[in-house]
């Protein structure tokens, strides 16, 4: 792998250019194992050419041998006097010694009811090395976290999604080596920037956090729960449970099925998840039905008994003009459904897939 070092304005540039992405992706790779996060990004020139590009202070995080192989760039520029020398000496110091890269400061606070968090920069390496980072503890662009880069000496953006934050606290207690120190620093940092900023805050955060960490620690079966459904007391056993990916007419749905024992009338339900509306956003729907002990009204409070007793919040309940009922849970039901061992890789796997859309 040969790379060009460029010395423009104010940095050092590492650049590496082929219209062959498998190579260019090697190349990553390569850099990442001399210490130096890289990511493949298509070239601004109207051709089909791949590009990695780093500079001054990535390379001087990196390995001593690739600070090295560097060094000699600029001291054989500084020889021959391509370079000023006040310059070239302040990248030869931080060659020499390596640098450490600094925790990017977030900013941690409210946002029309919901939590912001986010990293804001007009560096645009500043924003690729961050976005990096939560690459590599896991996280997904797009599903966890979005990035907007700055332009024209703008502010750019890291924003940290609800979701991506509670999955790195399940990642802080369920990951495993430096993926999982990466999200327990992480979460760490987070709760204490919330708690900078006021005790609402910090109670926001803190619900996401164990919210995040507590997905797949319980089970469905045996589960077992009274809860009061329009002022009736009602009792709930689930039986078993699980979830599945399927494919239909182009979309991929979330099939939650749930056996369950309410007051003694035993049944399957079935809520199926899919993005809808304008906004897509991802809601699961079923019907309450007509042939079921007692009809469709009593169908309908039992499934709200079990899905309020296995999430702590209760479904919607629509009643049609044709007589049907349809029961409706949302996101924050999806939520309370991924505590659960049977269903919580499905519905992450669902989630992360309809957010690459």
């Amino acid at each position: 792998m040969k790379c060009n070092v460029y010395l423009r304005g104010d940095a050092i540039e590492l650049e590496f250019l082929s219209t062959d992405r498998s190579c260019v992706e090697l190349a990553a790779r390569l850099l990442k194992l001399a210490g130096v996060s890289a990511e493949v990004k298509r070239k601004e020139s109207g051709r089909d050419v791949w590009r990695i590009e780093v500079s001054t202070d990535v390379l001087a995080a990196g390995r001593k041998e690739l600070r090295e192989a560097v060094r000699k760039v600029v001291e054989e520029a500084l020889k021959k006097g391509w370079v000023d020398e006040k310059k070239a000496r302040r990248w030869l110091e931080k060659l020499e010694g390596g640098v450490t890269l600094m925790e990017p400061k977030y900013y941690v606070g409210p946002n029309k009811g919901a939590l912001d968090v986010r990293y804001r920069s007009t560096n645009p390496e500043g924003i690729e090395q961050e976005a990096q980072r939560l690459r590599n503890m896991s996280l997904v662009e797009g599903g966890h976290f979005t990035v907007k880069m700055p332009k024209g000496g703008g502010i750019g953006y890291v924003n940290i999604l609800r979701e991506g934050l509670a999955h790195a606290a399940w990642l802080s207690v369920h990951g495993s080596g430096e993926q999982q120190r990466l999200a327990a620093k992480f979460v760490e940092y987070i709760l204490q920037r919330a708690e900078e900023e006021g005790e609402d805050v910090y109670r926001k955060a803190e619900e996401i956090v164990k919210e995040g960490m507590s997905r797949g620690s319980l089970t469905l079966k045996g589960f077992e729960k009274e809860v009061e459904v329009d002022g009736r007391r009602h009792v709930v056993k689930v039986i078993d449970g699980g979830a599945v990916k399927e494919k239909q007419n182009g979309k991929t749905l979330l099939r939650i099925r749930i056996t369950a024992e309410v007051d003694g009338v035993r049944r399957e339900y079935e809520i199926t998840y899919s993005r809808r509306r304008a906004d897509n956003v991802a809601l699961g729907r079923t019907l309450a039905r007509a042939d079921a002990p007692g009809g469709r009204e009593a169908d309908a409070e039992r499934l709200s008994a079990v899905v309020e007793a296995l999430t702590g919040k209760r479904p919607r309940v629509y009643r049609m003009k044709n007589g049907k009922m349809i029961m409706e849970c949302g996101r924050e039901h999806l939520d309370g459904f991924k505590r659960y061992a049977e269903l919580a890789d499905a519905i992450e796997e669902w989630l992360e897939e309809i957010s690459r859309r």
